[in-house]
């Protein structure tokens, strides 16, 4: 399966370089856009559980990077909860 990295920048500026082990993160986000806070959790999470499911059906087990890339996210985001209108703005992909 195409794996990828796609590169993120949380609210206050720290940058960070996520994995997806199939490229259909392409069909949540794109490169140069800004999201809110849930709209990127809500996006990460449906384009994560995906990529997850289609290596299960390839292999027979979820992909564990995947889901382990998706609890990373929802940690780092949990700092930003109380924050006026958080963004997470979509850097790069890396293929």
């Amino acid at each position: 399966m195409p794996e990828m990295n796609f590169h993120i920048r949380w609210p206050d500026g720290t940058p960070e370089r996520c994995y997806s082990p199939s490229l259909v993160i392409k069909d949540y986000l794109t490169p140069g856009e800004s999201y809110g806070l849930d709209d990127f959790l809500a996006r990460s999470r449906t384009a994560l559980s995906i990529a997850s499911e289609r290596v299960k059906a390839r292999y027979g087990h979820p992909c564990s990077l995947a889901l382990g890339q998706l609890a990373r996210i929802e940690a780092a985001a949990k700092r930003f909860s109380n924050a006026p209108e958080p963004r997470v703005t979509v850097e790069a992909f890396d293929e």
